[in-house]
Formats: structure tokens, C-alpha cells, sequence
């Protein structure tokens, strides 16, 4: 199991950036993916991107491809987004997930293998 708490959402005008945190503990995180998903007000939670623990492969979303990024610095994963739209406002959830679930870096975007969530970060874009 691995325990993830996120921080760094807030209120920010469209154009404008911010970096999410997620800071992970647990036993054999090199076997895991870190993802960051969204949930906005009345619509599915949404995947935004991944990251591979070892080896460091990604994958995003179409819709945040160019504008955010994924990375990870020892136990943190960061989300830095950039070019902020009113749409991308939506609690921001990091999750993670056995590696071997996934085949392909496309397939680190289907939500079933993420076992373990943390509480989520609220961003909100301002047009």
C-alpha cells in the first residue's frame, strides 16, 4: 500500500501556472506508476497523466499534452501546469498503481489499477 498526500492547488487566473505535489511513502515504490487525475463538478473523474517510478516513462491526456508536466524528484511527483484554463478547474487526485498493470504507457491512463488515492487538491481557473 502506499500512502500519497497532494498539495499545491489553489485559485489562479487563466494564462497562469501552478506545480501540484504528491509525496509518497510505502514499501517498493520503484514498482509503482504515480497518475494524477480530475474530477470536476458533475462530470467523471478524468485522467491527466502518469509517470513510471523506474524508468521514468510518461503519459498524458490529450487535453493537457504541451501544458503540464509530469516528474518526479525522490519520493515527490509534481504536475507543473502551465497555460491554465477555466476547464481545467477540478479537485486534482494523485493515485498509484502496481507497474506490471500496465503493457504500454497509454494503458498507465485506464483509472481500474490505481488502488491507492490520496485526498485531492482543489484548482480553480478563473477566466
Amino acid at each position: 500500500q502506499v500512502q500519497l498526500v497532494e498539495s499545491g492547488g489553489g485559485l489562479v487566473q487563466a494564462g497562469g501556472s501552478l506545480r501540484l505535489s504528491c509525496v509518497a511513502s510505502g514499501r517498493s515504490l520503484s514498482t509503482y506508476t504515480l497518475g494524477w487525475f480530475r474530477q470536476a463538478p458533475g462530470k467523471e473523474r478524468e485522467f491527466v497523466a502518469a509517470i513510471a517510478w523506474s524508468g521514468g516513462s510518461t503519459y498524458y491526456a490529450d487535453a493537457v499534452k504541451g501544458r503540464f508536466t509530469i516528474s518526479r524528484v525522490q519520493s515527490t511527483v509534481y504536475l507543473q501546469m502551465n497555460n491554465l484554463e477555466p476547464e481545467d478547474t477540478a479537485v486534482y487526485y494523485c493515485a498509484a498503481a502496481w507497474s506490471l498493470y500496465f503493457t504500454t504507457s497509454q494503458a498507465m491512463s485506464e483509472m481500474g489499477p490505481y488502488d491507492d488515492w490520496g485526498q485531492g487538491t482543489q484548482v480553480t481557473v478563473s477566466s
